[in-house]
């Protein structure tokens, strides 16, 4: 790699360094990179800006983002909550565990992990607080629950992931499902143990009755994933028309049935959707000019044949770049990283005979733990701000569930038929 490959990540470095904005950052660099260093014509940025946002797939992500911002304006979240507390929430640490999975099933529609954060976390950790619960305990698993939003389906990490490598969309959708369902049950065992050990009182168990009007309440909002998953994998619509689907459903019900959102409060959420939808897009734009100088270059390649040369076996290949990765995560957004890294990544799977959703998979699980991983993971600050605690007590506070991810993340590094099994019984994939 010569001088002037290392003055531009250098450069890049010290923009991110810097209080510049990720995409700014991106989009400087690139074009540096491009004008001076391969010396193509000014005009060809002004092409690749276009061409990157010039992508269907990034429709879903619109629609996404709205469907989630529809959910909590209205009262769709207050009732998955709901659900959720009277299925577990009479075991000990039953009220921690409804947090997991009210994460689970919001992390289902919406496809972002700082959505669930905002929406899940700012309800739960004060009525955990409130309930007698450990502060530290509560900041830590609410923190670190909401990862589930970008590895349970629909993720926007997996759709940007699919966009790049050309990966089925549906069949990448279906890999996140086993690894949540693992991080669900992992974290709500820890949490029954500890809140046993330290004799928290139990709720009395709800009756048949209790739990049939919870599920008439909340039956409308409960039928929305099945909506979005059902139409999918029945091949109803595909996951471009779910989005759509699912926003319109989300409308109906908060202003027809449940009656929480007026049609006054539309205009707020489409321009609240909108302003988060082309954050994400500026982003997108900025990784794609960047990511045109790595292929000039041909830096991947150059990548590719230094990793080769002097890695032999995959699983010493898939350990370093999880180490990679996580670290990565700390101080960069998933959107970005994902962009810019998942076209240097692509040619080396190939080498090493690793399955490309098995990587999209890991990708996400990776960069999605360095939401909560400091000293930049943007769930420490909202979490810190919502119980007014600094960046030190909220990082200690996530460790033992940070701990719980990773572990889970090194069982799904090294058993990849576990990540690829519904992907082969449903589509079957690799035979």
């Amino acid at each position: 790699m010569d001088n002037s490959y290392l003055m531009i990540f250098a450069l890049l470095l010290g923009c991110l360094a810097s209080t510049m904005p990720v995409f700014m950052a991106l989009f400087f660099t690139g074009t540096i990179g491009l004008v001076f260093g391969v010396g193509i014509d000014p005009q060809i940025v002004i092409e690749v800006l276009y061409r990157s946002m010039d992508k269907f797939a990034l429709v879903v992500v619109m629609f996404f983002v709205l469907c989630g911002n529809i959910m909590t304006t209205g009262s769709i979240v207050a009732k998955l909550i709901k659900t959720a507390n009277v299925l577990v929430g009479f075991l000990p640490g039953g009220l921690a565990m409804a947090g997991v999975l009210a994460c689970g099933f919001f992390g289902a529609i919406s496809g972002s992990t700082v959505a669930t954060v905002v929406a899940i976390g700012g309800f739960m950790i004060p009525a955990l607080i409130e309930n007698n619960y450990d502060e530290k305990f509560s900041v830590g698993i609410m923190t670190t629950a909401p990862i589930l939003g970008v590895i349970i389906p629909p993720s926007i990490a997996m759709i940007l992931y699919a966009m790049v490598s050309n990966d089925q969309l549906e069949a990448l959708f279906l890999t996140g499902f086993i690894p949540g369902l693992l991080i669900m049950l992992a974290m709500s065992a820890y949490s029954y143990f500890v809140c046993k050990k330290m004799g928290m009182k139990k709720r009395k168990r709800p009756s048949a009755q209790e739990i049939i009007a919870v599920f008439k309440e909340s039956g409308w909002a409960l039928f929305l994933p099945v909506l979005i998953f059902g139409g999918i994998y029945s091949g109803l619509f595909t996951a471009n028309e779910a989005a759509v689907v699912a926003c319109f459903y989300a409308f109906f019900v908060e202003i027809c049935i449940h009656r929480d959102m007026k049609v006054k409060d539309i205009k707020r959420v489409i321009v609240s959707s909108a302003v988060t939808s082309a954050t994400l897009l500026v982003i997108v734009a900025g990784a794609s000019v960047f990511g045109e100088y790595l292929t000039f270059e041909q830096i991947p390649g150059q990548i590719a044949s230094v990793v080769v040369e002097n890695i032999s076996s995959p699983w010493v290949f898939l350990l370093s770049v999880n180490i990679l990765l996580l670290f990565i995560g700390m101080f960069m957004d998933i959107i970005s990283a994902t962009l810019i890294l998942t076209p240097i990544f692509l040619p080396l799977l190939s080498k090493f005979g690793i399955d490309t959703m098995h990587f999209g998979l890991l990708m996400t699980i990776n960069l999605g733990i360095g939401y909560c991983t400091p000293p930049l993971g943007v769930s420490l600050y909202i979490t810190g701000a919502t119980v007014d605690r600094n960046l030190v007590y909220v990082s200690r506070a996530v460790m033992p569930f940070l701990l719980i991810q990773i572990a889970i993340l090194m069982v799904l590094t090294f058993w990849p038929d576990l990540v690829l099994l519904l992907p082969k019984l449903i589509y079957g994939y690799g035979n």
